[in-house]
């Protein structure tokens, strides 16, 4: 897959989620399509909360065409641990914006699992997963989507967590204080090993923590978005206007990609 040299963010701000998601689509497309160029295959892992629905609805309708779904295979980041069909479920957003309205191999489609009576070997079962897709220890995805939460949290790894300092594991199960409590998690070493972090962040409520995140001060274990470093890729913000109500013009990118 390809191997970009890191950079510093990139911050692309968009007057609302519409323009942003628009943004990030057609930067998704490109980077799934040099993907495909270059190794013949894509890894994408998918976001879950809110932010998303937007861009997953765009992938489904008018670019679906774009993007070459037999060769692209999908990921989550996170899962609540609840049954695939209950409406907190991250797989069942993307299933009902996403998966159900585009031509993608079932096999291309890795969902966490939720259905072993312990989440700790479900965890187990995703990160053999990704051992058996991936060579070496840690998976390189061409494309990590994340969001951002007002308490800093991404994937679920959440501030003060365990997790945030697990450096021998690619999927964690996470104890979270959030509804539902019970989660699956990828690990930062798994999210700093992608060839590019795309953060999709918008709202006047999340203005806060994208401004401790990128300005600062703050840390990975009080906003886990600052443990996000990929050693050997990029990281680019897709922002609102509402988002990056605290961000000065030397944060901002001067034009978009």
């Amino acid at each position: 897959m390809p191997t970009p040299s890191p950079t510093k963010p990139g911050v692309y701000v968009y007057p609302d989620i519409d323009g942003m998601s628009r943004a990030a689509a057609r930067a998704l497309i490109d980077r799934a399509r040099e993907a495909v160029e270059a190794e013949g295959r894509c890894a994408l892992v998918l976001s879950g909360g809110n932010t998303p629905r937007a861009l997953y609805r765009l992938l489904a309708t008018e670019f679906a065409r774009r993007m070459p779904w037999g060769q692209v295979d999908l990921f989550w980041g996170d899962e609540r641990y609840v049954p695939a069909d209950d409406s907190r479920s991250n797989f069942h957003m993307a299933k009902e914006t996403l998966l159900d309205h585009i031509p993608i191999p079932p096999a291309n489609i890795h969902p966490m699992p939720t259905t072993h009576p312990d989440p700790e070997d479900a965890a187990r079962a995703y990160d053999a997963l990704l051992g058996q897709r991936f060579p070496g220890p840690w998976p390189r995805f061409d494309v990590v989507l994340l969001g951002l939460a007002a308490d800093g949290h991404i994937a679920s790894l959440f501030p003060a967590s365990p997790a945030l300092q697990v450096t021998n594991r690619r999927v964690m199960a996470v104890q979270v204080p959030a509804e539902p409590p019970r989660r699956l998690t990828i690990t930062l070493p798994v999210i700093n090993h992608a060839a590019a972090v795309f953060f999709l962040v918008a709202g006047k409520g999340k203005a806060g923590s994208l401004h401790r995140a990128l300005v600062g001060p703050c840390d990975p274990v009080t906003c886990p978005a600052v443990g996000v470093r990929p050693e050997a890729g990029d990281v680019v913000w897709w922002v609102d206007e509402g988002a990056a109500t605290f961000l000065g013009p030397a944060v901002r990118a001067t034009s978009p990609p």
